[in-house]
């Protein structure tokens, strides 16, 4: 119950409050200030050490890939693990902090992904990570999945022939294109510009959030790069008209700033004089690791995709013996284990967390 004089005893209380309430902010901010910069410190220094680890272990030539670790034997690739798993808990830690990380993306894989990105640079794949999520916000990734109706699809696929179709001999998604049949002029016809990078993105993310974690449900260890088949039999300059540049800048783009390391590796098929003219320009622009991973062959590339992909897996278009028959074909197909109703279930039940995700290597397992 109030009395007489509470209202006069009310101001100066609530100044007292205030400046008590003013004095706590200020003891948070300055513990923020101070985490905040503590954390940098520790992400520079963390930074320059797993670069120097990652290009040790790189460099490293022992036999069998072994290295002497405190006096027990450790495989380069335990070794490279165990370095990532460390700059990707700081990188998670600042991401925390400066609350550039909602749930759905707590993610090991999508974080080392983009620590890959910038050579471990913590501050710059920070950076790349928040420009990411903007995107994101803008164009409505997270959704894309169950927003878009995309009932052109027999149509693009018509005039682009394209599509995942089952895993290499390592468990990895099969994405395959017809670049030389690519019939620009008609695909706009029967879609937009604007529609088809919607579609794009549509699959890119199902390829993160189904297919891959399919993969690695099957293969019983992580699986998160794919490898691409590109058949560029007839291309040359001068089927790099406008339109065509103006998409695949534009896809290029979206991939590189957004799905980043995402590819394992690339062969490009029935290569001819035309399209290697074309290649020598177009790789002078590519970051010399992602040249690494690409593949360019002539018209004898069947026994080297059978080397990495049986020939069950393997469409019959490509040199392999799957055709696909009842599904109208392979590139319509979406061949792969994440057609398994039971994996299915398995990645719905469990979604890739970080936490299910930093163990999932296990020392010494090839």
């Amino acid at each position: 119950m109030s009395g007489p004089f509470d209202l006069l005893a009310r101001p100066c209380c609530d100044g007292v409050r205030d400046e008590k309430v003013n004095r706590d902010n200020e003891i948070v901010v300055d513990e923020r200030r101070e985490k905040a910069g503590l954390l940098k410190k520790r992400t520079v220094n963390l930074t320059t050490k797993v670069r120097h680890s990652l290009k040790k272990i790189g460099s490293s030539r022992k036999p069998h890939n072994v290295i002497d670790v405190g006096g027990s034997s450790m495989t380069n690739e335990d070794d490279r693990v165990a370095e990532e798993m460390k700059v990707v808990d700081v990188f998670r830690e600042a991401l925390l902090l400066h609350k550039l990380l909602p749930p759905r993306h707590d993610n090991y894989n999508m974080m080392l992904r983009f620590l890959k990105a910038r050579k471990y640079d913590i501050e710059k794949a920070k950076i790349m990570w928040a420009n990411m999520l903007q995107w994101r916000q803008e164009f409505g990734a997270d959704t894309i999945v169950e927003d878009l109706e995309f009932g052109e699809l027999n149509d693009v696929i018509k005039y682009y022939p394209q599509g995942y179709h089952g895993v290499d001999k390592q468990g990895k998604p099969i994405y395959i294109e017809l670049l030389g049949k690519i019939d620009i002029d008609n695909l706009m016809e029967v879609t937009t510009l604007n529609r088809y990078v919607k579609y794009h993105v549509q699959e890119f993310e199902k390829s993160i959030s189904i297919r891959l974690p399919a993969c690695s449900i099957t293969a019983k260890r992580r699986i998160d790069t794919s490898t691409t088949i590109l058949d560029v039999q007839g291309v040359g300059l001068k089927h790099l008209t406008k339109p065509v540049r103006e998409v695949i800048m534009k896809l290029q783009k979206i991939d590189s700033d957004n799905y980043p390391e995402t590819l394992g590796r690339m062969f490009i098929i029935n290569a001819g004089p035309g399209f290697r003219l074309v290649w020598n320009t177009v790789k002078t622009f590519l970051d010399p690791e992602t040249t690494s991973k690409i593949h360019v062959l002539g018209d004898k590339y069947r026994s080297t995709l059978l080397d990495i992909i049986d020939a069950s897996e393997l469409p019959d278009f490509l040199g392999g013996s799957c055709n696909c028959a009842l599904e109208g074909g392979c590139l319509r197909s979406d061949k792969g284990p994440w057609k398994d109703e039971n994996v299915l279930k398995m990645i719905s039940c469990g979604e890739a967390r970080y936490s299910s995700l930093v163990s999932d290597h296990i020392p010494g397992e090839v």
